[in-house]
């Protein structure tokens, strides 16, 4: 998820036509080879919708950043075996279209190496450190691949919210849900973005894998956009939750789940608690769930 503050408007608005043209082949194409896959529905994924008070779903944000280095296998291995129940990552293309997990688009600041991930081949990606810079006791830890990433939280019986930085072309995400289903993951993750264009693909080429449309700034008819993209839910920023509290009731009623990122503390867990959020993307997970216990004591 996004750490920066900087707006970027543009990715917000509404899906284009392309979207609505994709879905509409996808949906041709299935109805004339008969086929009717069985796609994940948001109670199966999500459970029910949350009203005011009951407590969300967590999300350990890029494994949990709070603890461990983020987007590794220690940050993964960490947030499924600590039984919270999604954990999610960060997944980009390197320079010869492997993903790998990485939330920057350079990897400077998460690893000992310089530059940009689009310039740089798996190989020279695979060489970097991504521990130190966290602590020296994760020296040697290294940038997963998806594959390395998809093995563990199927190992582990978990679940995930993956987001696909920047755009993706048809082939990278044919790729990816390739790996998905070679798992029997279909119904244990969730496709996120910014990017419609990649959304739509997605729903192309799966019509079961869940989707998620990422928003920093919600679009005046919020539900129409969830349902212009063909969505579960909506990924948002709290900022713009608190400015239009009533779009959880809105997305609710049509069926649609609201997750939001990145909440820290008490006092923003509370808010959003009190607003029936489903989900809330943390970089501490422990601290947490240790607070909802405590707000669900008597």
């Amino acid at each position: 998820m996004p750490y920066s503050e900087a707006s970027d408007r543009a990715r917000d608005r509404s899906p284009s036509l392309f979207v609505v043209c994709v879905l509409a082949v996808a949906s041709l194409v299935i109805a004339f080879l008969g086929v009717s896959p069985a796609r994940v529905s948001a109670t199966d994924l999500w459970g029910g919708t949350r009203t005011p008070g009951d407590a969300a779903f967590i999300a350990s944000h890029r494994g949990g950043a709070a603890t461990v280095p983020e987007n590794t296998l220690p940050a993964i291995s960490a947030a499924l075996t600590g039984h919270y129940p999604y954990v999610e990552v960060d997944v980009a293309l390197t320079a010869d279209g492997h993903p790998v997990l990485m939330h920057d688009e350079t990897v400077d600041r998460t690893t000992d190496g310089t530059g940009r991930l689009a310039s740089l081949t798996l190989a020279e990606v695979r060489r970097l450190d991504a521990g130190s810079w966290f602590d020296p006791a994760f020296a040697g830890t290294r940038v997963p691949t998806f594959a390395e990433f998809l093995d563990v939280v199927a190992r582990s019986g978990g679940r995930a919210i993956i987001e696909l930085k920047g755009v993706w072309d048809a082939a990278a995400v044919a790729r990816a849900l390739a790996d998905v289903s070679s798992r029997d993951l279909e119904g244990s993750v969730a496709l996120a973005s910014f990017d419609a264009r990649t959304l739509a693909l997605c729903a192309a080429e799966s019509e079961v894998v869940s989707r998620l449309l990422i928003l920093k700034h919600l679009p005046q008819d919020v539900v129409a956009a969830a349902a212009q993209a063909d969505v579960s839910g909506v990924v948002v920023h709290r900022k713009a939750v608190l400015a239009r509290p009533e779009v959880v009731d809105e997305l609710h009623a049509a069926g649609a789940r609201v997750v939001v990122y990145t909440l820290n503390d008490d006092a923003q867990w509370d808010a959003m608690t009190a607003l029936g959020v489903d989900g809330i993307v943390t970089d501490d997970p422990a601290t947490l769930s240790e607070w909802q216990r405590a707000a669900a004591s008597p």
